[in-house]
Order: structure tokens, then C-alpha cells, then sequence
């Protein structure tokens, strides 16, 4: 990686953490990782200034490796005050369960990403580089509950936005349907350079930040 990315893991499991942590040292990013157990001490780490544990802290995490299910404040409750206050802090959230409800709260509350703890290290990295390089990325399995989880709740046809294009909307779908910058360019015959062009104009247009702020915000509203 050309630019250094600060990584904060939130795991309350000791197990669990190591397992995430040995992940990221066979790809080598275990020395840009910070490790803390739950959800209120990661809040007091992002606000703190000075030191901690030692080191000086000068800058948020770029990434946040965030367990779904823990005592006290969950991971749900603390990525909403995060993607509130710190727009910019890349989330994505953990689990062992691919739960439907919880993958769309995490969605709906601004994370970035939703992740299988079980995922191997090499697609721990890439899920890393991708939701640093503004991408949502998402195990295939979750991404299919996603998928599942809007056909269950809305008909297939989405409202056209009329601020967008007709290949603005046509992309924002294919974002819905779970859909990665890749296979969007492959099934519509341009260029991953182009796909960025058109979502960055997604995201203006629709005032959002993020992948899954542009799905949210299609769901809503959709054509019932």
C-alpha cells in the first residue's frame, strides 16, 4: 500500500481478535493496527488527544474493524456515533452471523463494509484496500442476504432519481443488486475508472457519502 492505514480492531473476544490479528500479519498490517474490547473504549479513543498506551495520537483511524455483538455499547450503537462525528472513518462491521436485521441496521447507520469473521487474509486485505479507496465491500454471503433482504421488502423496480442520468440510475441499481465496481464494468461494458466517475456523481447528486448511504437512500425511496 502506498498510503499508511491506521486500523482500529474492536473485538471483545479474546480469540476472536487474535484470529483477526494473525490475519492481518500475513498480510502485513499487524503493526498498523491498535486493539481495544468494546465499543465505549473505541469511543474514548477516537475523542482522546495526546497519548495512549504509550503512543501519541495525532490522527483518527483511517479503518475500523468492528464487532457487531458486544457487552455494554454494541457495535451497532457505536458506529452511529462514529459515521455521526467522524464521517470520514471508514467502518466495517464483524460478525460470526449472517443476520439479516443486523447487516441492514449496520448498513442504514453508515457502515462501510460487513464482513464474516472466518474471512481469509488476503480478502481481509483487499476488503480493507477497497472501503479505503471508497468501496463497500461485503462477504459473498452477506451480500446475498442484502440482496435477499430487498427482494423480501420492495419490488424490483427503483425509483429513477431526476437529477441523475440514465447511466447514474442504471449503476445506482446494479449497487442495490450488490454489485462491486468490477462487475458493474464488466456487465456494462466500461471501464472501473468510468464506474468511480459515476458514482462520485452518484454521491453528490444524492448528498451521500458512501455505497451504502446511495443503497439506503434507492430503498427508500423506491417505488412501492
Amino acid at each position: 500500500m502506498s498510503e499508511k492505514i491506521e486500523i482500529l480492531l474492536v473485538e471483545d473476544n479474546p480469540h476472536d481478535a487474535e484470529m483477526t490479528i494473525r490475519s492481518l500479519k500475513k498480510v502485513n498490517l499487524a503493526n498498523k493496527v491498535v486493539h481495544l474490547k468494546d465499543g465505549a473504549e473505541a469511543l474514548d479513543f477516537i475523542f482522546a488527544k495526546g497519548s495512549f498506551a504509550g503512543r501519541q495520537i495525532e490522527n483518527k483511524p483511517k479503518v475500523i474493524l468492528l464487532d457487531i455483538k458486544m457487552p455494554g455499547k454494541t457495535g451497532i450503537e457505536g458506529m452511529l456515533i462514529i459515521h455521526d462525528q467522524f464521517p470520514k472513518i471508514k467502518v466495517i462491521m464483524q460478525t460470526v452471523v449472517d443476520d439479516e436485521d443486523k447487516i441492514f441496521a449496520s448498513i442504514c447507520n453508515g457502515a462501510s463494509g460487513y464482513l464474516l469473521k472466518n474471512t481469509p487474509p488476503a480478502a481481509l486485505l483487499h476488503a480493507i484496500m477497497e472501503v479505503f479507496e471508497g468501496g463497500a465491500p461485503m462477504t459473498p454471503a452477506i451480500a446475498m442476504k442484502v440482496l435477499e433482504k430487498f427482494r423480501k421488502q420492495s419490488v424490483p423496480t427503483l425509483k429513477e432519481f431526476n437529477n441523475l442520468s440514465n447511466r447514474e440510475n442504471d449503476i445506482l441499481e446494479c449497487l442495490v443488486e450488490g454489485m462491486s465496481y468490477k462487475m458493474i464494468a464488466i456487465a456494462r461494458n466500461i471501464s472501473i475508472d468510468t464506474v468511480r466517475f459515476h458514482i462520485r456523481n452518484i454521491y453528490e447528486k444524492l448528498h451521500v457519502n458512501s455505497k451504502s448511504e446511495a443503497v439506503v437512500r434507492a430503498m427508500r425511496d423506491k417505488i412501492g
